[in-house]
């Protein structure tokens, strides 16, 4: 009873709980959440001492007493008391203007659609734990297509190509549900160690992971610039111990990242492969539609069209699509519930 009561003046939330950030929709105000999924912990105590942009500023800054952990790993649960914690600080973060002491909302949360129904679980758990009264599930690829504005109800082809921190999504759908996919555990972050390997093989230079993301985000390509580029990186030489610096080009970047981004585009040629001609063929019409973060690797809609011959689209705001497709579905979750799937309680 006090739960629907508390239920009637919480915010209903639409939550992409990724590897690499954390945004969460608010019924009626759009993304008021975009933070790292960092948690910083005190083991001496089990304090949490910071969790989101802060704890993510601690990363290779932290004494041995602090552990700065991602709870989710390819886009799962890894932690789940810590992913607790986190989800209910955002949503509390949310509910401060509130009289509420305990907000109890709605949640639309997007999942990868690989996820098993243990892994399944442990997301409905910590949602639940986090505040939530009414918890909804929906596959990733479902979301950014519907963050997209995508016809997925329609009896045409869409193909979308949701590239996070952790899973890479790859899907064709039609008529509400996805009939080819892949689902990869190569994405973002697996970029930026991409940079951080390069550095050590290359120039005996050890670079943190902020570093290495930084570097990803100036230089990095997937396909030829017309303007070269160069900067500098700064780390610690592996036989000396000591600090050095080295400048690299955009070049040396795109050779770095060149094995992951070809591992995405055979599993994208791999999943048209599998999709029935009618689809293709639309789909060729259409075009592959990239959202998530890595979306924003310079070049990647090129090098893409180059290797499939299918025009490519990075749609606006790539990495918001996930939360503003959960959004949607809030919005309008009687016309929309076929797209969702069952939670581990129905």
């Amino acid at each position: 009873m006090f739960k629907n009561i508390f239920g009637k003046f919480s915010h209903d939330l639409g939550v992409d709980l990724g590897t690499a950030n954390t945004l969460i929709y608010v019924q009626g105000k759009g993304i008021v959440i975009n933070e790292p999924s960092v948690v910083a912990i005190n083991t001496r105590n089990d304090q949490i001492l910071a969790i989101g942009d802060e704890a993510k500023k601690m990363i290779g800054k932290n004494p041995a007493h602090i552990s700065v952990v991602r709870p989710l790993v390819d886009g799962i649960v890894s932690d789940f008391e810590v992913t607790e914690k986190m989800l209910k600080y955002f949503v509390d973060k949310i509910h401060k203007d509130s009289w509420l002491s305990t907000p109890r909302p709605r949640m639309v949360i997007g999942v990868p659609q690989d996820i098993t129904e243990v892994e399944r679980k442990a997301v409905e758990d910590a949602a639940l734990s986090a505040g939530a009264r009414k918890i909804y599930l929906v596959e990733e690829p479902i979301a950014a297509a519907i963050g997209a504005r995508l016809p997925i109800t329609e009896a045409v082809g869409n193909m979308v190509v949701d590239i996070g921190g952790g899973t890479t999504e790859i899907a064709v759908i039609s008529l509400s549900g996805v009939v080819s996919s892949k689902s990869l555990k190569t994405a973002g972050i697996e970029l930026d160690w991409d940079i951080i390997n390069y550095a050590r093989e290359k120039y005996n230079l050890f670079l943190g992971e902020n570093s290495a993301e930084n570097v990803k985000k100036i230089l990095g390509s997937a396909y030829s610039m017309p303007e070269k580029m160069v900067m500098e990186i700064r780390g610690r030489d592996l036989y000396s111990g000591l600090p050095r610096s080295v400048k690299i080009t955009d070049e040396e970047i795109r050779y770095a990242l060149a094995k992951t981004i070809n591992i995405i585009i055979d599993n994208i040629k791999s999943v048209v492969e599998t999709t029935p001609p009618d689809l293709i063929s639309e789909i060729y019409e259409r075009g592959i539609i990239l959202c998530g973060g890595g979306a924003l690797l310079k070049g990647l809609d090129k090098l893409i069209f180059q290797e499939t011959k299918i025009p490519t689209k990075v749609i606006d705001d790539p990495l918001t699509a996930i939360a503003r497709g959960t959004g949607i579905i809030l919005e309008d979750l009687e016309g929309l519930k076929d797209l969702l799937i069952p939670t581990t309680n129905e």
